[in-house]
Formats: C-alpha cells, structure tokens, sequence
C-alpha cells in the first residue's frame, strides 16, 4: 500500500525533494528572519516604519538574519552601520535615540535625488564606451552618502543577506555576513560557487549590486576570477568562462521579497514589502506590448511568490507574517486607525519606485503606513507564536502604538500632496 502523504506531501517525497522543495521540519528551525523588499526609496521608507513599530515592541532586537533586497538594502545597510551594538535580545531603543540614529539620517537620505547623476555620468563622451558607469557611480554614492562600512565590517549579530541577482546563472546571488562552514562571511550563490571568507569590499558596492534596477542602470560587473569561488553545483565545461563574467543586477529581478537565503531555516519569518503593484494599462501598440509582456510576466513570479508564502502561514507550515505597501490595516482587523482601503489602492501604492527626492509628506505617509501594517499583522499573526520562541514581555508587546506623524492620517491632506508622487520623471525630483 503506498503510504499516505502528510499535508505537505513529504511522506512520499524523494531526499532529494524533501531537501531541494520543503522547508526543514519546525523542530530544526531556528531564529526570526526579518525580509526587507526592493522597491527603492518607497520601499526603504516603508520599511522605516515597520522597523519603528518592530524596534517599540521588543522584536527588532529578536531578529537574527536580515535578508534585503535594492530599497531593503538600503535600509538594511543603514542599521548595520548606526544600530552598533546591536541592541541585547528584547532591549528596546527609545524614541529619541531611533530619531537620532536610525530615522533622522535616513530621511535627509532619501531626501536627495540618487539617480540622476549616476545615469548622466555614463553619458560623458570618456565614459561611453564603459557600460558599468551608472552602477558605478552609484555605488560611490552609496559610500559617500549612506556608508563608508566594508563587508568585513558588519556586525556577528543579527546576520546580514544583501540579495542580488546573478544574470549569467540567473540565480540569487548574496553577500552573506553569516558563518558557514567555520568561516564568517561569504559572496556568491550555489551555482556559480562562493568567494570565503567576505572580500574587503566597499558594503556600498553590495548595495549598489542589489538596486541597479534595469533598464535604468546596467548590471554590476565583478571581475572575478573562477578560482576566487569554491565551485557550485553547475560543473559544465563553460564555468570558468560563466563564472568570470558574472554580473550583477537588482536582487528583484530573481526575488523582490529577499525570502530564498531564509525561508527554509529560520523558524519565524517576518516579510515587509513595499515593492511595486501591477497596474492595469491599456493597449497603445507594438513597443507598450513587448514591455508589458516583461511586465506581466514578472508581475506574476511576484504574485506567485507572495501566493506561496501566505498559503504556507494559513497552513502552518511556514510560521510568520506578511505586510505590503498594498494592504489596508483592516484586513488585518487592527484595532488602530489605518488608511482607507481606497487611499492605499489610489494613492499610497501608486508612489514611485525611484531614486530620486522625496517629498516630507512622501516620507510621512510612507512611514505610517509601515508602521501601523506592522503593528497590525504582528498583533495579528505574530504574538502567539512567540512563547517560548523569544523573549520579549509582554508589557512589550502590548506597548500602545505612537504613530511617527499623526498630522499625516488626514485622507484630503494625504491626496492632495501625494497626488502627482506615482508620475516619474525623465532627470527625477530634486
């Protein structure tokens, strides 16, 4: 008699299926992963806030690996380079030293336009003939502006994930602050190989790598030699040659919502996404097609993802929580004031997915909506997973919510200000 199959099917699964498609059982699980998506300057806000309400409740201090992708780096490598020592397990920042360290210096960041001027630079008659002058100069942006840290550098807790994509293997591609097989740090992805320990690089560099989003900007070439990585699964007789062009682009061009480096081993999965919604459009001839086709085409892998890991929460077999910039509060049933349904839908998840300046009321709309969504999922989903798990009191997490900016909740102050922030411009907002 065949034998019948668990929920998730593992009981009729080969090794080799269990270990390639299934998460480990829950019993080797370990720790809280925090995911943290692309989605540029939007998405780094809306995350803020998410980090704000996670910091007040005792849970940011839990987290033990963070995983980012293009506007999640960006904040990610932010609290690798202000939140030192990360704080003890269940210590709390106050107020004031989150706005001094983590939300002030942030803010003036995303208050000035990145994009531009990289983008210009590769049009300099000297640089033409040099494609990887945009990633380039963004990245020397990214060290002059947001850190001057280098890999080696990151702190031994929590574990940080910068998440690229690898374009000649077409898989993800990390550097990884974590320890593996007896050495901290690697770069690189299973199928090209890995570079050990982390290289001395600018952390700049890895950012730039996880946001050069296409077509804006050109992938990152490496330059690597195939000795430097301990080889991958892929051993054909082309690797070396593979393996020496390898280029990097956006981490969401493979997985906008930074989940493949974690959802396997980590017991409690905390998902924060603030990358783009698909848009209806109609039809307007050849050249709108063969950008749709793309369009739609990665709207669905998105969708799938995101399809995949909610199933995995309602079945328990994946245990954590998933907020978007696309949801309403009161989908979650929260019990604090949220942004109307049809605020978000036209307004909040039609904000760009730029470079460029923000707005401050961009900003403050950005954080809230972050914050009060956090808050609402993890009173939601997350508090009763945590006994046991992490140990946070629950004068914590009962901690009443302190809305970053409460002069923001008005729907007609909120329209009017955001109201021309979905529209991109050809050289950005200055």
């Amino acid at each position: 008699m065949r034998p019948a199959a668990t929920a998730g099917g593992a009981a009729t699964a080969t090794p080799h299926g269990q270990a390639k498609y299934l998460p480990r059982p829950k019993s080797r699980r370990r720790g809280v992963a925090l995911c943290l998506s692309g989605g540029g300057f939007r998405a780094t806000l809306f995350h803020l806030g998410g980090l704000r309400r996670l910091n007040e409740l005792g849970l940011l201090s839990q987290v033990d690996t963070i995983s980012s992708v293009s506007g999640g780096s960006i904040i990610s490598a932010h609290l690798a380079s202000r939140l030192r020592p990360w704080p003890a397990a269940g210590a709390v920042l106050s107020d004031s030293e989150w706005n001094e360290r983590i939300a002030g210096p942030i803010k003036a960041f995303v208050r000035r336009n990145l994009r531009t001027w990289p983008i210009l630079n590769r049009f300099l008659p000297w640089n033409w003939l040099w494609d990887s002058t945009a990633v380039e100069t963004l990245a020397r942006q990214y060290e002059k502006r947001l850190t001057s840290m280098r890999l080696p550098e990151l702190p031994d807790r929590p574990r940080f994930i910068f998440c690229a994509t690898d374009l000649p293997f077409g898989v993800n591609w990390v550097f990884d602050s974590g320890l593996h097989r007896g050495r901290r740090g690697r770069v690189g992805d299973y199928q090209a190989g890995y570079l050990r320990p982390l290289p001395n690089w600018p952390l700049a560099r890895a950012i730039a790598a996880s946001s050069c989003f296409p077509p804006i900007f050109n992938p990152l070439p490496l330059g690597l030699r195939p000795v430097q990585l301990h080889p991958g699964a892929y051993r054909r007789a082309d690797r070396d040659r593979l393996v020496a062009g390898i280029r990097l682009s956006d981490g969401g061009v493979y997985d906008n919502l930074g989940l493949e480096p974690v959802w396997k081993n980590h017991l409690i999965i905390l998902v924060s996404d603030g990358g783009a919604i698909f848009e209806a459009e109609a039809d307007r001839g050849l050249f709108w097609r063969l950008q749709r086709y793309m369009t739609v085409v990665d709207s669905q892998a998105r969708g799938l993802r995101k399809r995949w890991l909610i199933a995995g929460f309602l079945k328990n077999e994946l245990l954590g929580a998933y907020w978007g910039i696309g949801s309403a509060g009161g989908h979650y049933l929260s019990l604090l004031p949220q942004y109307p349904e049809d605020l978000v839908d036209e307004i909040i998840s039609e904000v760009r997915t730029d470079l460029d300046a923000f707005s401050e009321g961009e900003i403050a709309v950005l954080e809230n909506h972050g914050y009060l969504l956090a808050d609402a999922a993890v009173q939601r989903h997350v508090r009763p997973l945590l006994t046991g798990v992490a140990p946070i009191p629950l004068r914590l997490l009962a901690r009443p919510a302190a809305l970053p900016h409460p002069e923001w909740m008005s729907e007609a102050r909120v329209r009017e200000a955001l109201k021309d922030s979905g529209r991109q411009r050809l050289l950005g907002r200055w």
